[in-house]
């Protein structure tokens, strides 16, 4: 009997610790998620496909720094960027801001020429 209730003690450490194991491993994963950023590339190339939507790109850039934002009362981290085509025959530049965690972007400037 005494080996039967060492085994029982064994499986119950063994659930117990599979457990917490489980709930480690669940909440790490969810907290890497909220902190990770996306790549410069990874947000250039979405900006640069919803800019192709309406038409063709003559160029573009990114800043490989993050920058901290402030939008309202939202801070975040953002990529600074621009983006340059051929509209009516002239060259017309845009910059853009996009978040660094989701890549969405937050602000789209024309530059004027002068």
């Amino acid at each position: 009997m005494n080996e039967d209730n060492q085994m029982n003690y064994f499986k119950g450490g063994l659930a117990l610790g599979m457990s917490f194991g489980l709930v480690g491993g669940i909440a790490s994963t969810i907290w890497y998620h909220k902190k990770r950023t996306l790549g410069p590339d990874q947000v250039l190339e979405a900006v640069k496909t919803a800019f192709l939507k309406e038409g063709p790109i003559d160029g573009s850039w990114i800043s490989f720094e993050k920058h901290p934002l402030r939008k309202f009362a939202v801070r975040s981290n953002g990529y600074l960027g621009g983006i340059s085509r051929l509209e009516d025959g002239q060259l017309v530049q845009y910059e853009f801001i996009a978040d660094a965690y989701t890549g969405t972007v937050i602000d789209v400037t024309r530059i004027k020429e002068d």
